[in-house]
């Protein structure tokens, strides 16, 4: 257990930063140096954690599973810990589909010692916001959680779809307590053999039990602190965990239908979508628009989702190129001393002066770029703009991807 839990020492027994000492005032009185100095080694510092460079999985499928005990009602996140999360989770739902735009997600909470499934894995983030946004107004906070029933119900979803998508548990756990039925050693190996990674976002503090299975599964680990803090934690589950390296490759077999307008003639006849055929509250309505399967022509009102009748992955041209960076990163660009590169920004023709302490180059196109820009290549863009332009630097890009 002591290799698991890392080093021996309490949070204040370590050292802090004193950046008061780092302010130094320069050669004039000015204090303007050290602070852009500051600045810029948290930037910096953030581009690092991004892990850049490091080959990312592109299908997802994760389980998000929400505490509704009653700790939930605690008010040190306003209004509660419960409201808290149900507003943040709406976001992270709508930026997870939006940059996996193929993967799946399913929501499970637990109170009262037991666990319940509120939505199924699916690719429709409306339907999970949906589902989240109720909870608000039908659940009543009550009891105790149970983390074992939780993460049995989650891996048994799991546990069948296949290895080349990686599978993922996101805990949301505000209790203190759990109450399992069984030994939930037995559970955390059994995710551990599957694959599956488990990370924890804890609302009150850190339980030990949540700490070993996120290291046991290669999972994180987080606190919050308050309501900025705890956004943070969630929009750090939203780029996908390194790829699997000892996994082989596999063909997915996908479908890319074509959409029936209004317009088109009395070939698409009215019909209900297979999205809303088992839906009783939306299930009257009849619409000629819709996505066709190329398979099995069932019509599906949106993309990306899982064909009803054949199960073939309908999805279109750009969700499929917006996943594809994370298999193809950016190289992480090389920082050198403003002294050795040229006057501009290749990226945004800015002039590069001495309050920028360092600048950074493409190895392949070797053009130069400001700290921002750098930025934003690697965590928007996810091109870089001087490969783009020159056409040796992109078949040298695209051959050594290959």
């Amino acid at each position: 257990m002591g290799d698991e839990e890392g080093p021996k020492e309490y949070r204040w027994e370590t050292g802090y930063e004193k950046t008061w000492e780092a302010i130094k005032e320069d050669d004039h009185g000015g204090l303007e140096a050290s602070v852009a100095d500051i600045i810029h080694k948290a930037k910096r510092k953030r581009q690092l954690d991004k892990s850049g460079g490091t080959r990312l999985g592109m299908m997802r499928h994760l389980f998000i599973i929400l505490d509704a005990s009653e700790a939930m009602g605690t008010q040190d996140l306003k209004p509660t810990r419960l409201l808290c999360s149900i507003k943040l989770l709406g976001d992270f739902v709508e930026e997870f589909f939006y940059q996996n735009p193929i993967s799946q997600l399913g929501v499970i909470v637990t109170r009262n010692k037991r666990a319940e499934k509120l939505s199924e894995l699916s690719g429709n983030s409306k339907k999970h916001i949906k589902e989240i946004q109720g909870l608000s107004q039908s659940t009543s906070i009550t009891g105790e959680p149970s983390l074992q029933n939780s993460l049995e119900l989650a891996l048994k979803s799991l546990k069948n779809l296949p290895c080349h998508a990686s599978r993922e548990i996101l805990v949301i756990m505000g209790s203190l307590t759990t109450c399992d039925p069984g030994d939930i050693t037995e559970t955390i190996q059994s995710l551990k053999t599957e694959g599956v990674r488990c990370s924890v976002i804890g609302l009150a503090a850190e339980l030990h039990v949540c700490k070993r299975m996120a290291t046991s599964t290669g999972g994180e680990h987080g606190v919050v602190l308050d309501d900025k803090h705890f956004l943070e934690q969630l929009k750090a589950h939203v780029d996908p965990p390194p790829a699997a390296t000892r996994l082989e490759a596999a063909l997915v077999k996908m479908g890319f239908p074509h959409h029936a307008l209004h317009s088109t003639p009395t070939d698409t006849a009215m019909s209900v979508c297979m999205c809303h055929a088992e839906n009783t509250d939306e299930s009257g309505k009849l619409t000629s628009a819709g996505y066709l399967c190329p398979q099995c022509l069932s019509k599906h009102c949106e993309l990306p989702v899982e064909c009803k009748s054949c199960g073939l992955t309908l999805v279109s041209a750009p969700h499929l190129a917006r996943s594809y960076h994370y298999l193809f990163p950016v190289e992480t660009f090389k920082e050198i001393p403003t002294q050795e590169t040229s006057n501009h920004c290749y990226g945004c023709q800015r002039s590069i002066s001495e309050a920028d302490k360092k600048v950074y180059t493409c190895d392949k196109c070797t053009q130069t770029f400001c700290l921002d820009c750098e930025i934003f290549i690697h965590e928007s863009l996810h091109t870089c703009p001087g490969c783009a332009t020159n056409p040796e630097s992109f078949k040298k890009s695209v051959s050594s991807n290959s």
